[in-house]
């Protein structure tokens, strides 16, 4: 198959000729390898056990190799990390190791954080300016920088939307068959529950109840719905649930293998904003992955069908759809150097689906809206944090399902997914 280009193939083209180490990160199917590979002049994979002996016996090999040298998997040999550091304390020549890895750093592990040696890179599935090359008009690094020409047409609609969700970001999954694709999705799901976690050192004692807990949090996706809630739902008719530490466990190891990707509430830097909420928003690394746990096809989320913890009249179909928004605004605000937040008050007064800042302090303010029009009230808590930040407010966004990309006449940007990239 041709080699998809990604959004961080961007960020290796600019990082990888001045920094020795470069770590890509992200769950397991993102793709991590193959954009690795593009790159690797030598390659250890460590899941291959000739491999895995050679290193384990000599670390210094990673030494010797051509570079780039590519490791594969480094967190199946957690002394590499150190070994790798140390390495470039003593020469940090641009351009010698590229490490992959579906885990942070095991909890087992008594590693140095690479800090200062090893950059670390997120990759997640495809965003949507990966999955339609070619097809962004508007720029989220011009609109971080007040520059960005807001134009373009989309012929994408709620439905396409739909099944863009349901098809996956997993590059190895989404041109699949229907069904191969959802076995493939259940595949992954399984692995999860009962291999992947296992493999890392962790004891499930009730895979069963992992399994309705993860079930549980796809329901909950774009929601900051409390930890107490997600598990209630998890467990609606058993007295005896798992307890608490149980529960923090699941999500510290889920997060660890990045399955679960929250977005932290986002909380600013000297300004006069008080009373926000600091529960993060739920999201698992694909929607495509909710959508499957949860049970629905594109039938019953285009009938506003499943349960979820939005609020009142949205459906889970916009959850799913917030949560494609959010993978792939996070995928560009990375290569923009800037973070993203959610903003929440505490009464429930005020909130916004996203906000990015870049190192400056300078935002934008995103709201997410499942249908092709905008109207004044879908802009109110935006003008709100205008009000409130001033200056440092230098965009506000609508990301809909429209067909054009345009400003309204009070400076808000509406723009269609589609037409969203980097």
């Amino acid at each position: 198959m041709d080699y998809l280009r990604r959004v961080l193939d961007q960020e290796l083209d600019e990082l990888l000729p001045g920094v020795a180490a470069i770590a890509i990160e992200g769950a397991k199917g993102v793709g991590k390898t193959a954009t690795a590979l593009r790159r690797a002049q030598s390659t250890l994979r460590l899941d291959d056990p000739a491999r895995h002996s050679a290193l384990t016996a000599d670390l210094d090999l990673v030494t010797r190799l051509e570079p780039p040298v590519l490791i594969d998997e480094w967190q199946l040999v957690p002394p590499v990390w150190d070994r790798v550091r140390r390495a470039v304390d003593d020469d940090p020549t641009g351009g010698r190791f590229l490490l992959t890895g579906s885990a942070h750093t095991p909890s087992s592990a008594r590693l140095h954080s690479g800090a200062g040696r090893i950059i670390r890179l997120h990759m997640r599935p495809l965003s949507m300016a990966e999955r339609f090359p070619n097809s962004a008009t508007v720029s989220t690094t011009e609109l971080l920088s007040a520059e960005a020409q807001v134009d373009g047409r989309s012929e994408l609609a709620v439905p396409d939307y739909a099944r863009e969700i349901l098809r996956s970001g997993f590059p190895g999954i989404r041109d699949l068959p229907d069904r191969a694709r959802r076995a493939q999705l259940d595949s992954y799901a399984e692995r999860i529950v009962e291999h992947e976690l296992a493999d890392s050192g962790v004891t499930i004692r009730s895979p069963e109840a992992l399994r309705a807990w993860l079930t549980a949090y796809a329901s909950a996706t774009s929601s900051d719905a409390s930890y107490s809630a997600v598990l209630d739902a998890a467990t609606p008719a058993e007295a005896d649930k798992p307890s608490r530490q149980t529960v923090s466990r699941y999500r510290e190891h889920l997060a660890r293998l990045f399955v679960v990707d929250p977005v932290p509430a986002w909380t600013p830097t000297f300004a006069p904003l008080k009373r926000l909420a600091k529960t993060p928003k739920h999201h698992l690394v694909d929607p495509a992955l909710a959508a499957r746990l949860v049970g629905l096809g594109e039938r019953a989320l285009l009938q506003g069908d499943g349960h979820h913890f939005k609020a009142e009249g949205s459906t889970f179909l916009g959850a799913l759809f917030e949560s494609l928004v959010t993978q792939s605004v996070r995928t560009y605000a990375q290569t923009a150097e800037a973070r993203v937040g959610h903003l929440r008050t505490r009464n429930g007064d005020h909130e916004i689906d996203l906000i990015i800042e870049n190192p400056d302090m300078s935002i934008i303010g995103i709201e997410v809206k499942l249908k092709p029009s905008v109207v004044d009230r879908d802009v109110v808590h935006l003008h709100w944090l205008k009000a409130q930040m001033g200056s440092r407010m230098i965009d506000q966004v609508v990301i809909n399902t429209g067909e054009y990309a345009y400003r309204r006449p009070d400076g808000v940007a509406v723009i269609p997914l589609a037409l969203l990239g980097p």
